[in-house]
């Protein structure tokens, strides 16, 4: 009796055993692809499948809903997929435009839910449109990938170029976009489906376990600050609050703000794995080099040093040149904005008036700005009657007061100066 129930037992384990839905190999992984596509977005499609190949899934589904983002992080992504050995299906659940086409055109499989669409994949830099260069290349990448997958080249290159004209599908000049009819119709699209429950029902996965996949915190955050449209705006927070906390004063809150808007940038792109630390410590060294600039008297070269650092830094942690300019040219232009409103509500600190000239120079106060006066000035010799930095005023020998300049050397308040050129007026004195 004993024994007839160590069978019975033991022909139940084995029944479930083989039960399809209960093996521990039918599990399906949902990876979803929405918002911009961005280097964060890889890293976390990167953990997304080791963790698929570690749990052994037989189906890889990545849910697509974007409007494209950076090329770059798109093409890790493909790289991804295609590496991979495990079955991948592409949902679009509403688009896969630009980046996004190439994603999907990446899987397997591909289903679309009514109202989806595929396509629209021009090539951008910034705001122009790419050059015929970068164009070929992106366009090649999309056929490519589309014949690997058996599916024809050309509708997918036409994805990109406006310039191809297939008869039927679409004419010259427009980019193709394609909806969930026409793609299957043209073989683009596997399947017509209303929602997830039906697309497993079609590749026979309806009995899976679904396994969904999340960002973690850092990678929304790597995916935030990698944004191509928010990049530029922590960009032009970071400078422009830094550069009011040097100007004005305050209780630090423009530094604090300047400073968190900088560690998102560089932050993100590092979690991202888009930058090393290198980019990190380029950018603190030119910060460090600005302040030494304002305040250690110099020829410039600690800000022109300061200034290349931080452009530097920018550079290494964007995709292109190109987008790197993009995003200082917006930073810059925003950042000044930004500074001159600050200037006419917050006070400025004591050291800017020591850097900057900003006394009334006036003919009742001693002093002269004819250009006919100023040329025979040359040679008379006098003393720095403020700090030259490398501007400021002097005082000659006879008693007037003149506006000078020196090539670029420090000179103290009292210590004598030789006028050594006038030009127009602008007078240029060194030290004697």
């Amino acid at each position: 009796m004993k024994r007839l129930t160590w069978i019975f037992f033991l022909l139940i384990f084995i029944s479930l055993s083989i039960v399809p839905g209960f093996s521990a190999n039918d599990k399906v992984m949902v990876v979803p692809i929405d918002s911009t596509v961005e280097k964060g977005l890889s890293s976390f499609v990167q953990r997304a499948f080791i963790k698929a190949e570690s749990e052994k899934v037989k189906m890889v589904i990545l849910e697509i809903n974007t409007p494209g983002g950076r090329i770059d992080a798109a093409r890790d992504i493909e790289r991804i997929i295609s590496n991979s050995k495990l079955p991948t299906t592409a949902l679009i659940k509403d688009r896969a435009i630009s980046a996004g086409s190439l994603i999907a055109l990446a899987c397997d499989t591909i289903a679309m839910q009514p109202g989806s669409t595929i396509g629209d994949a021009e090539l951008y830099i910034g705001s122009e449109r790419a050059g015929e260069k970068q164009l070929s290349d992106w366009r090649e990448k999309l056929a490519s990938t589309a014949e690997a997958k058996g599916r024809n080249p050309e509708i997918a290159a036409a994805f990109a170029d406006r310039d191809i004209e297939i008869p039927g599908v679409t004419a010259k000049g427009k980019l193709l976009t394609l909806t969930p009819k026409k793609a299957v119709e043209l073989g683009i699209s596997d399947y017509l489906v209303k929602d997830r429950d039906e697309l497993l029902e079609v590749l026979n996965l309806e009995k899976t376990l679904v396994i969904s996949t999340e960002p973690t915190m850092g990678e929304n955050l790597a995916r935030f600050a990698t944004d191509p449209m928010i990049a530029p705006i922590l960009l032009t927070i970071g400078i422009a609050g830094l550069a009011i906390e040097l100007i004005t004063v305050g209780f630090g809150v423009f530094g604090v703000i300047g400073l968190a808007s900088m560690s998102l940038f560089f932050g993100g792109h590092l979690l991202a794995g888009f930058s090393g630390w290198g980019a990190i410590f380029l950018f603190l060294v030119g910060l460090i080099l600005l302040v030494i600039e304002i305040f250690v008297p110099g020829f410039g070269v600690f800000g022109i040093g300061g200034i290349a650092s931080l452009i530097g830094s920018v550079v290494m942690v964007s995709q292109s040149l190109e987008a790197a300019l993009t995003s200082l040219t917006i930073a810059i232009i925003g950042s000044i904005v930004l500074i001159l409103v600050s200037l006419k509500f917050l006070t400025r600190r004591n050291i800017w008036k020591k850097i900057v000239l900003e006394n009334k120079l006036s003919n009742e106060e001693g002093y002269s700005a004819s250009s006919q006066e100023l040329k025979e000035l040359l040679n008379e010799e006098g003393k720095a009657l403020t700090d030259l930095r490398p501007s400021g005023t002097a005082i000659l020998n006879n008693g007037m007061r003149v506006d000078v300049v020196t090539y670029g050397d420090y000179i103290l308040k009292d210590e004598k100066v030789k006028i050594i050129k006038v030009e127009g007026n602008r007078v240029v004195v060194i030290k004697i």
